[in-house]
């Protein structure tokens, strides 16, 4: 038996995202993003991108199906982000998703973008086994989470309580005077710098943390010592080493991030690690992540990155997962929810 082909649509931020998925198969996932509208601000401009989606949505909608070769009349579902993210361009992907669903006469299906960032792994590494644990890092997220089941059952077992990785990232850059965003101009700098030249503190590490905050983040203080110690030698007259600035912050976030996600599984006795979110795509986090959890015994699976920034074929994914499981369709007055909590697969 064939199949049900999912339509995927993500908008929750910047990048319009629509995609085709056919259980574990992409068949297509098209991109447009409003990055450089935004880059001149030095962040996210929530009306700019609410019109760059409604600009960009048809326009992405038919590239996907010509590329896929497929009718709009095949598409079998609907999956849209329902949250979280920004309300005005969570509010432009879910109407055109309400528009689609009335119009082919097929179920709507809103999801979580947070969780969707880990469901995508199954479509480059296949079904999830039995309990998985998944670190989602993102701009705006630094999630911790046990899933038994990708569409029914996932678990937060820690999240941020201040800055999210991405975020820190940001803020560090333009204490540097990087342009926006941070994230990639810090981890090209860093690969020249050294990691150990400054030991910048881990949040959330000592042992008084490790009760309550053992699964949760903090990179405020990080951020704050960065800029203390750049300043300090400001006033000296001091020029600052930047390329080993960026490499000892991003060595203090990856640090944290891989010894308190392994720690994780070792309390939960999980034996499998994906990680996804746009800040996956840190090289340092990544090369730190495979040397730790080949040493622990873990199975690490990450998405490549074309995959770890937010898409369509994230969403999709997630939306299969939900039509496998047999789960009911959304309501064609489905909300979306700015702060939508990872307890909510789907709305």
């Amino acid at each position: 038996m064939t199949s049900p082909l999912v339509l995927g649509i993500e908008t929750s931020c910047d990048e319009t995202g629509v995609a085709l998925v056919r259980g574990e198969e992409l068949l297509v996932d098209s991109v447009a993003s409003s990055m450089d509208e935004h880059a001149r601000y030095g962040g996210i401009i929530p009306e700019v991108a609410s019109r760059a989606h409604l600009e960009a949505m048809v326009p992405t909608l038919r590239r996907a199906l010509e590329v896929a070769d497929v009718d709009l009349g095949q598409v079998d579902a609907i999956a849209v982000t329902a949250g979280p993210g920004l309300v005005g361009p969570l509010t432009v992907g879910t109407a055109a998703a309400k528009a689609l669903s009335i119009g082919l006469g097929v179920p709507l299906y809103g999801v979580n973008h947070v969780i969707g960032h880990a469901a995508v792994d199954e479509l480059v590494h296949g079904r999830f086994p039995d309990r998985v644990m998944a670190l989602v890092v993102s701009g705006g997220h630094s999630s911790l989470l046990l899933v038994d089941d990708i569409a029914t059952s996932v678990t937060e077992l820690g999240s941020t309580l201040d800055d999210a990785a991405g975020e820190a990232f940001d803020k560090v850059g333009r204490l540097l005077g990087l342009p926006y965003p941070g994230g990639p101009h810090i981890d090209r700098l860093a690969r020249e710098g050294d990691p150990e030249a400054i030991r910048f503190p881990r949040g959330l590490t000592a042992a008084k943390d490790q009760g309550r905050h053992a699964d949760d983040f903090s990179f405020s203080g990080l951020k704050t010592a960065v800029a203390r110690w750049v300043e300090a030698r400001q006033d000296l007259g001091q020029q600052i080493p930047v390329h080993d600035v960026a490499a000892s912050f991003a060595f203090a976030v990856a640090d944290v991030l891989t010894a308190k996600t392994i720690a994780a599984c070792r309390r939960h006795d999980v034996g499998t690690l994906v990680v996804g979110g746009g800040f996956s795509a840190n090289s340092q986090l990544r090369d730190l992540m495979a040397v730790r959890c080949a040493e622990a015994g873990i199975e690490l699976r990450i998405p490549p990155i074309r995959y770890c920034t937010d898409n369509g074929a994230m969403i999709a994914a997630l939306g299969a997962a939900v039509v496998r499981r047999g789960l009911p369709p959304s309501e064609l007055d489905l909300p979306v929810d700015s702060s939508m909590p990872l307890t909510r697969i789907t709305v």
